[in-house]
C-alpha cells in the first residue's frame, strides 16, 4: 500500500525530533534501493542521473540528450524499485521542463505506477550561462519545475526540490514543497566524481542563506543538502556542526557508487587470493 504524504512527513519529523538525520538515498538500481531501505534510509529516490551513474558513467550524463529522462524514471520504478523496496517511500525524479509531455498527465502515470513522491531531477538549477538563459526564454526553465511540484503537492504526493539559490528555495516553498534540498552541484570522489566542486565555505554560505530565507515564512520545511564536497558521514557532520538547522542529507554517489567501488574490487581480490590446489 502506498504511503501517504502525511505518513511520510510524520515519519520524517519523528526522525528529526529523535535527533536522527533524514537520509534520502538516490538509487539507480533495485538492489541498491532495496539495501538502502534495509539499512534504514527514510526514502528511496530514482532518476536518470542515478541510472547513468550505475552504468559506470558520470551522473552528469543525465543532463545530455542521450535518454528520455522521464521514461527511464517511470520504467525503473515500475519494474525494478517499487516492487522490491519495502515500507519505505519511493520518489520519482522528473525532468519537468520536458516540452514533449503534459506533465500533469505524466505525474498521474507516476502515481498509478506506485510512486509516493516527486522531485525535480534533472534540474535546470544546475545550468547557468547562455544555455540557462535560452531555456528560461523559451519556456523550459525552473518555473516548469515549480509548476510540476505544485501540481504533485495538490495531488497529495510528498514533494522535494533541488535548489541552488534563495529565490529557487522560496519559490518551491511557496507552492507547498515539503523538503527543500540545497544542491551543491555534482559530487566529488571515487572513480568518476568531479575534480572541481563547490568548496566547504561556499557550500556553508549557500546553506545558511537558504536556511535564513526559509526561517521567516516557511519554518516547517524540511531542509537537507546534496552533492559537492560531501563524500562521507563525517563530511555531513562537519557541515551540520556549522549549520544545525539542517535536517538531513541526500546521498547519490555516497549512497551507491562509493560502496560499490569499494566492495566489488575487495570481493574480487579476495577470490583471486585463493590458491589453486595443484
Amino acid at each position: 500500500m502506498a504511503l501517504s504524504r502525511d505518513t511520510i512527513l510524520t515519519r520524517l519529523r519523528n526522525e528529526i525530533s529523535s535527533g536522527r538525520p533524514v537520509y534520502d538515498a538516490l538509487c539507480g538500481t533495485g538492489i541498491t534501493g532495496k539495501m538502502a531501505a534495509k539499512g534504514g534510509a527514510d526514502m528511496i529516490t530514482t532518476h536518470i542521473l542515478a541510472y547513468f551513474r550505475m552504468q559506470g558513467l558520470s551522473s552528469m550524463a543525465g543532463y545530455l540528450p542521450i535518454g528520455d529522462a522521464n521514461a527511464i524514471t517511470l520504467e525503473i520504478g515500475e519494474r525494478f524499485l517499487i516492487n522490491v523496496v519495502e515500507d519505505c517511500p519511493v520518489i520519482a525524479g522528473i525532468l519537468a521542463a520536458d516540452p514533449t509531455r503534459d506533465m500533469n498527465v505524466f505525474i498521474r502515470k507516476l502515481i498509478d505506477a506506485g510512486y509516493e513522491g516527486l522531485m525535480n531531477c534533472p534540474t535546470v538549477a544546475l545550468i547557468d550561462g547562455n544555455f540557462r538563459r535560452d531555456l528560461e526564454d523559451t519556456g523550459m526553465g525552473y518555473q516548469k519545475e515549480v509548476d510540476a511540484l505544485k501540481f504533485a503537492s495538490e495531488q497529495g504526493l510528498f514533494t522535494k526540490a533541488f535548489c541552488t539559490t534563495v529565490d529557487e528555495a522560496l519559490a518551491m516553498a511557496a507552492v507547498g514543497v515539503d523538503n527543500i534540498i540545497v544542491h551543491f552541484g555534482n559530487s566529488s570522489g571515487g572513480t568518476i566524481g568531479s575534480r572541481t566542486v563547490l568548496d566547504y565555505e561556499a557550500s556553508l554560505k549557500r546553506t545558511q542563506s537558504i536556511c535564513d530565507a526559509l526561517k521567516a515564512d516557511f519554518p516547517d520545511r524540511i531542509i537537507t543538502v546534496h552533492g559537492g564536497f560531501i563524500e562521507t558521514p563525517q563530511d555531513f557532520a562537519a557541515l551540520l556542526d556549522k549549520e544545525p538547522r539542517l535536517d538531513g542529507y541526500v546521498g547519490g554517489s555516497s549512497a551507491e557508487r562509493f560502496p560499490i567501488e569499494e566492495s566489488v574490487p575487495k570481493a574480487t581480490q579476495g577470490f583471486k587470493s585463493v590458491r589453486l590446489k595443484r
